[in-house]
């Protein structure tokens, strides 16, 4: 087997479960901030600009549009300077539905895999992602759809290589 061809197989493949996931789930940044707000409740505006590598003007507009739908909400933080977000008890239930949604596509493009063949990929797979974290901003930027239920933080390798 050549690099060339496992590059080829690895990009083809990273396409159909980026087709996969597009399909199964509202608009990338509006699921992820979902569920970042979800999992990091309290935080501002400018944390989830960060991790989803947005402008603070862009964030906030999402942060409107997500407002607006009933799915979260705005408090003035201690310092009253920032706000911080919290999901409603729609927005909490749409973040489980697409984590749910994700967990779904993911296990049945895996399911087809025999046991052995599933430990193998999982090794491989927390092995280059140990190797591609360059910080922890990056980290959480990997980790934006992540279900903390089924990669608990003190077990995620990209959480220990940032």
């Amino acid at each position: 087997m050549s690099d060339a061809r496992t590059a080829n197989l690895l990009g083809a493949a990273a396409l159909t479960i980026v087709d996969e996931l597009a399909a199964a789930l509202p608009p990338e940044r509006d699921a992820a901030a979902l569920v970042l707000v979800g999992q990091y409740p309290d935080e501002g505006v400018d944390a989830l600009a960060r991790r989803l590598e947005l402008t603070h003007s862009g964030a906030v507009r999402l942060v409107d549009r997500l407002a607006a739908a009933g799915l979260l909400t705005r408090a003035a933080a201690r310092d009253r300077r920032r706000v911080t977000l919290r999901l409603t008890r729609r927005g909490e239930t749409r973040a489980r539905e697409i984590l749910h949604a994700r967990s779904g596509v993911l296990e049945q493009l895996v399911g087809g895999l025999a046991a052995g063949e599933r430990a193998a990929l999982e090794r491989v797979l927390e092995r280059w992602l140990t190797t591609l974290t360059a910080d922890a901003t990056h980290a959480e930027r990997i980790c934006r759809l992540c279900d903390l239920e089924a990669c608990p933080l003190q077990s995620c390798p990209v959480e220990q290589a940032a």
